[in-house]
């Protein structure tokens, strides 16, 4: 007896290497519910219907020469001529009759799944392409998917809706546009029990950081309810970064975290209309995060053991894309999907573009999450219908609430996008990485505050902020060859204080960050004065306090945001360049600057030279401050301990004496920073004459010594560089200048300290450039728009060199 053809498989029964016969979703989710649940790994259990039941439809109904003449001669750019021949290919696959034995088949693995979980079972039924989920294409959002499915007519229907979404509008361009053939990539429908993450939250994440390419992050997006909305960009997420090589070494921490709007919950609708809905989020709830750390750590480890698993099948590492959702009755963590992550991982890593604003800063219009780090700029086209699409114009900037997959011939006609809504990982900021545009994701109201017609500016290039600017500003761009850069025997590190820029910098060549100002991670991600957190009660603005409040809203004690904000923004330094040196400097605000944060002029002197007054190790200690170096030092044990960041270096900036070093040493100390400790290494910033004269004594407390040629040199000159009236003679190739770097390297070296280089002076002037290398500097650290010019002129001048 001849057995009957099959047209269904269970998940148990498919792999990854079945894509031919059930697409690229389905292959994933069998090989990860097969080869990955003894790893604790949950993978809801389904069933795919393969693409030889939509062979067999075609061939059953006889309507596969009418879908080519349908696409024959088509003008792929003609919006409406690809609408009108979408409509007519939908209509002829969806008209079909889905043969007696697919259908047969189809409710037989229905019901075997009902009797595994019960008969309240709804599923979900989403499309799988075999050209879909692959490292050269992900065909993101292209085809259909439907959501809390309830019985067999209703799953039947979501069949016929799937198989004829494979000729979509959008999903024709994409294959023209791909350069596949439109009658070689099949359809196959997965169909697997729902999770109920619209009683708990759900989203997506990805090995590596979407902006950066850097790989050694989980970045996971969370919001509440169903996980289209995150995929879709209809709310702007909850993110969490978590570290992978100090997670596989054992430490359990979420790197870095970031609150999101998440102004809607996709839920499931009652009765059998439409089976999903949106509802407000309650403010309390956006106000809170959606994923617990003690649900986002497990999650890191399903996506490094993803991961891990289809790198080793492909042979070489494979950054993922993975959906994920929390059920809400029984608590556990389930992944709904996995697939290559097809851009950040695709770009080429020997040439960065490098992209630079010039000129004053106009007003800005909207400020977002930045998607690329490039520049553009154009006419804005506010885009409130669909049906204004056609007024996209080549060039303009898209500006919309949000967008849809819908949308794919206007988004690529757009020089950038804007959108109110949406995370970096939804449907708008992948099709802009795809297409190498900018974006500015999430920005609230930028449908307001920009005006349809007007000229403006899209910036990606600043940080993790991206901001849209009034009027056409000017840009530059640098193309650096990184296969001609060569490797100095110094060491080239990095200025580094923006954490938001961290993994972006640390993929250029770098030996680690040699100067991380710990006042910049104060100054832009906690904004409070430490004090002003310690003791709330001194502060009289009433203003002030509101903003404080709104700020350490959610935390115990308000000294817990200074902590947590702190040690997450070191640790992202730490962890751009682990597991190379990241020296972090103590806070070294002058007492104006200081006074300037949040809270802060309830605490500060006024001082009429801060820069040679209450600043640097001399706070540490002092009544007026040691409450607020102790939150200091609770964060960098943090950092190190808890986060495992033992990389992390301290240094202390502008120690005067030998008296002082001591005491801030015993100080950091009783804070649990003990030099010598786990490694702990403890330098010192030599920046006044004093720590050149005593170089031997100061040898004594510190492991090294980092060279800040400013003060250095404003300190020996006696000048003040901020002052107009003798600003001249500020000069780090003044004699006596130069010979205080010959003392310091020369006292350095003597005492088998590290001596490293901090100051601008290395960027400016090439001949203090020379001399410090001719004396034998063990690194220097520059900004990162110098970084490459100097290793190339650095490498270039030790070539000319007999180094001893």
């Amino acid at each position: 007896m001849v057995e009957a053809e099959r047209y269904v498989l269970r998940f148990a029964e498919i792999g990854h290497d079945d894509i031919a016969l059930v697409g690229g979703k389905n292959a994933s989710l069998g090989e990860m519910h097969n080869e990955l649940s003894s790893r604790g790994i949950r993978v809801p259990n389904g069933f795919a219907i393969t693409t030889r039941a939509y062979r067999r439809l075609l061939a059953n109904a006889g309507i596969e020469p009418a879908l080519r003449e349908a696409l024959r001669e088509l003008d792929f750019t003609d919006t409406d001529a690809l609408d009108a021949a979408s409509r007519q290919c939908r209509k002829l696959i969806y008209e079909a009759d889905i043969p007696g034995d697919v259908r047969e088949q189809t409710l037989a693995a229905f019901a075997e799944l009902a009797a595994e979980y019960g008969p309240a079972l709804t599923v979900a039924v989403r499309s799988s392409a075999t050209a879909e989920d692959l490292p050269t294409a992900s065909f993101a959002g292209q085809h259909d998917s439907f959501l809390n499915v309830e019985g067999g007519d209703a799953l039947i229907e979501a069949c016929r809706r799937c198989f004829a979404s494979l000729f979509t509008a959008r999903a024709i361009r994409y294959r023209h546009d791909k350069g596949f053939d439109h009658f070689s990539v099949l359809l196959s429908i997965a169909v697997m029990k729902m999770v109920r993450s619209d009683l708990a939250s759900s989203g997506v994440m990805f090995t590596l950081d979407t902006e950066s390419g850097f790989s050694d992050v989980v970045l996971i997006n969370s919001a509440y309810g169903l996980g289209e909305n995150v995929v879709q960009g209809m709310v702007d997420p909850d993110e969490f970064y978590i570290h992978k090589p100090t997670f596989e070494k054992g430490y359990r921490s979420v790197l870095r975290r970031s609150l999101g709007e998440k102004k809607l919950r996709m839920v499931y609708a009652p009765g059998r209309g439409q089976p999903t809905r949106n509802l407000a989020t309650a403010r309390r709830e956006r106000l809170q995060f959606s994923l617990s750390d003690a649900d986002a750590l497990p999650l890191a480890g399903y996506a490094i053991a993803i991961e891990e698993h289809f790198s080793q099948r492909a042979g070489h590492r494979v950054p993922m894309d993975i959906e994920w959702a929390k059920d809400g009755q029984d608590g556990h963590l389930y992944v709904v999907q996995a697939r290559p992550e097809t851009v950040a991982s695709a770009r080429g890593a020997d040439t960065l573009l490098e992209y630079v604003l010039e000129g004053e800063r106009p007003p800005v219009l909207a400020s977002g999450r930045a998607v690329g780090s490039s520049v553009a700029s154009g006419r804005a086209r506010i885009i409130r219908h669909v049906r204004d699409l056609g007024l996209v114009a080549p060039g303009d900037v898209l500006v919309a609430d949000t967008t849809a997959p819908d949308w794919g011939a206007a988004i690529k006609t757009a020089a950038a996008l804007v959108t109110n809504r949406g995370g970096r990982t939804c449907h708008a900021a992948i099709v802009a990485r795809e297409l190498g545009i900018p974006a500015v994701i999430g920005c609230e109201d930028a449908t307001e505050h920009i005006q349809d017609g007007q000229v403006v500016t899209v910036s990606c290039c600043e940080g993790e902020q991206g901001n849209v600017y009034d009027g056409q500003m000017s840009f530059a761009t640098h193309e650096h060859d990184l296969r001609q850069l060569g490797r100095p025997e110094t060491q080239m590190m990095v200025n580094l204080g923006n954490p938001g820029l961290a993994f972006k910098t640390a993929m250029l060549p770098n030996d680690g960050v040699g100067l991380a100002r710990l006042e910049f991670i104060i100054s832009e991600e906690v904004r409070v004065h430490p004090m002003a957190l310690v003791h709330p009660e001194q502060i009289a603005d009433a203003a002030e306090r509101r903003q404080i409040e709104a700020l350490t809203q959610g935390y115990a004690d308000p000294t817990d945001y200074f902590v947590d904000k702190l040690a997450a923004g070191v640790a992202t330094i730490g962890a751009a360049v682990y597991p190379k040196p990241a020296i972090v400097r103590l806070s070294d605000f002058k007492t104006n600057e200081y006074a300037g944060l949040l809270g802060g002029a309830a605490f500060e002197p006024t001082e009429a030279n801060p820069m040679i007054g209450f600043r640097g190790a001399s706070r540490y200690a002092h009544p007026n401050y040691r409450e607020g170096f102790a939150l200091e030092c609770r964060a960098l044990k943090k950092v190190r301990d808890v986060m495992g960041m033992t990389n992390i270096k301290i240094m202390v900036p502008f120690c005067r004496r030998v008296d002082e070093a001591r005491r801030v040493l015993q100080t950091m100390a009783d804070h649990g920073l003990t030099r010598g400790e786990d490694g702990l290494e403890v330098y010192v910033m030599c920046e006044i004459p004093n720590n050149v004269i005593q170089i031997d004594e100061f040898s004594k407390h510190f492991d090294g010594f980092s060279i800040g040629s400013n003060d250095l040199t404003q300190l020996v000159l006696g000048v003040d560089r901020d002052s107009e009236l003798v600003a001249f003679d500020f000069d780090e190739r003044d004699p006596g200048v130069m010979a205080m770097f010959k003392l310091v390297i020369e006292g350095a070296h003597r005492n088998g300290r590290h001596v490293g280089f901090c100051g601008q002076a290395v960027s400016d002037y090439p001949e203090v450039t020379r001399y410090l290398v001719e004396l034998g500097i063990d690194s220097v650290s520059l900004t990162a728009d110098r970084l490459l010019a100097t290793t190339s002129s650095i490498a270039a001048l030790e070539a000319t060199l007999t180094r001893s």
